[in-house]
């Protein structure tokens, strides 16, 4: 196997190399020519490895949620909720408790 190939088998060993590609915080052929000059044990692989380890964490998630958005939706799918409760004339239902007024236990439905 020759350098270029052992290389690639490397890389897709580290998928951090990928993540500090995608930044810009690396290019292919400066992670090749760190291969090439110091190879796989090295002191200069370590702030490439460093950085990729906490890629999705909760909080980055959270930062990415847009709570005024989510509340906008809410808001919409109550009021059409509540149009479907006055053109049906049916009783609310909340999502968390359920019917407002207790179901019969026998109730059995005709044809």
């Amino acid at each position: 196997m020759d350098k270029k190939d052992s290389f690639k088998v490397f890389a897709r060993n580290h998928p951090e190399l990928v993540t500090s590609v995608k930044n810009g915080d690396a290019t292919w052929q400066k992670l090749y020519e760190i291969y090439d000059i110091y190879g796989e044990n090295s002191e200069a692989w370590k702030n490439y490895f460093n950085k990729g380890t906490n890629t999705f964490g909760i909080t980055d998630i959270m930062k990415n949620i847009d709570v005024k958005s989510i509340q906008k939706h809410i808001n919409t799918a109550q009021k059409a909720l509540d149009i479907v409760e006055e053109l049906t004339g049916k009783e609310k239902i909340s999502p968390i408790k359920g019917p407002t007024t207790p179901r019969p236990i026998n109730k059995f439905f005709e044809d």
